[in-house]
């Protein structure tokens, strides 16, 4: 895993696989802002409205640095995979990859109640120029209940089959590490989160204190998680996360 430059889109992303960085954070004199649709449209539909939202604000695609995705139902492992490519060939399409890298951080799940039709746009994030911006504005990518995010297949699951409170302790503490190393390869820490986001269907009061709590650090503390009542992308994942910090926080 690297960090590296995006001098293209002004920020830099901490590498991770084909359809998806690690994770992303406004190069110097730049800040992320976050932008969330009202309603989710269809996701290759999503990237024309990203288009002309960056043409309103006069930056250019290059600036999209995060997207985050709503499915139907989570995908098998193989249709995940599948799915991936589909979206990594739209990005290549626009040119948004860097050579054999895709600088752009993602999330994707799949809301238990009133799920979309089909995969589809919830939101993204974009840098702008910012000269007086200090605080760090970053975005993390979504992470699950993997002992390998490399390794999307059933073996990596992590007490696959189990939804326990012992269980969903020992998935949580999987995801928070994530969480961690990629906040560290972002040279970050959990003192500089502002939004901790937690997807999962399962009973969250049982593991809020130990392991979540106790990992929160800081603003990201004070500021408490947000629970959406939702699967992970992948059927037999039970616990989802991603986290960031913005100043802005756009609807659209």
């Amino acid at each position: 895993m690297q960090l590296l430059d995006n001098p293209r889109g002004n920020y830099r992303f901490f590498t991770g696989i084909a359809p998806y960085s690690g994770g992303v954070r406004a190069a110097p004199g730049y800040e992320v802002v976050h932008a969330t649709l009202r309603q989710p449209v269809p996701y290759r539909q999503g990237f024309a409205q990203i288009q002309a939202h960056l043409d309103d604000v006069g930056r250019p695609l290059d600036a999209l640095c995060a997207v985050e995705l709503r499915s139907p139902q989570p995908f098998s492992f193989a249709g995940f995979i599948e799915f991936n490519n589909g979206y990594r060939e739209l990005l290549a399409e626009l040119n948004l990859l860097l050579g054999a890298h895709n600088p752009i951080a993602r999330t994707n799940i799949a809301p238990a109640i009133a799920p979309p039709p089909e995969p589809s746009l919830y939101g993204f994030a974009y840098t702008i120029p910012n000269p007086e911006s200090v605080v760090p504005t970053f975005i993390v990518a979504g992470a699950g209940d993997l002992d390998d995010q490399a390794n999307l297949t059933p073996a990596a699951i992590v007490r696959a089959g189990e939804t326990s409170v012992d269980a969903m302790r020992a998935k949580a503490v999987v995801v928070l590490a994530e969480m961690t190393a990629r906040l560290n390869g972002l040279d970050l820490a959990w003192q500089n989160v502002t939004t901790a986001n937690i997807y999962t269907i399962q009973p969250l009061h049982p593991v809020l204190e130990q392991p979540i709590f106790s990992t929160l650090a800081g603003a990201a503390s004070t500021h408490g998680v947000h629970w959406h009542y939702s699967y992970p992308p992948i059927a037999g994942l039970e616990f989802e996360m991603d986290v960031r910090s913005v100043r802005r926080e756009i609807w659209l």
